[in-house]
């Protein structure tokens, strides 16, 4: 009987998790999808006052919008153009899907991956053709 009691009365033990047990966890495409949808929201949400000054900046005179002009024909400059490009429509297109999901539409495993996998087939085409725009392709 002292045996039992001794069980009873010993506390769970807790380890901490080793980085292989964490690193080889697959997220699902869903969840990808969704912390997508949060990093761009952030990226969007931390540039918007800079993205208005140098728009505020550039209405000023043609002399100011000229300047910026010739600022966004450098490669690197449009590179972040095309990623705020990506975040908008990335986070436009998974918001839809996520406003589709609150009317408790789609909430299964399979209809969540596809919606997911639809999350991609339409804002990386138009991150595409946004990327060939401001690279001179047309």
């Amino acid at each position: 009987m002292p045996e039992v009691e001794a069980e009873k009365n010993q506390r769970p033990q807790f380890r901490n998790i080793h980085i292989s047990q964490i690193m080889g966890y697959r997220l699902p495409l869903a969840g990808f999808i969704s912390i997508l949808h949060r990093i761009s929201g952030l990226l969007m949400f931390l540039l918007l006052p800079f993205i208005l000054f140098l728009l505020d900046t550039s209405l000023v005179s043609e002399g100011s919008f000229e300047y910026f002009k010739g600022i966004t024909s450098n490669w690197f400059v449009k590179l972040i153009i095309l990623a705020l490009s990506w975040a908008y429509l990335h986070h436009f297109c998974a918001g839809i899907r996520h406003l589709v999901m609150d009317n408790h539409i789609g909430l299964d495993k399979d209809s969540a991956r596809k919606s997911a996998v639809g999350v991609f087939a339409i804002s990386l085409p138009l991150a595409l053709v946004v990327a060939l725009k401001l690279f001179g392709a047309f």
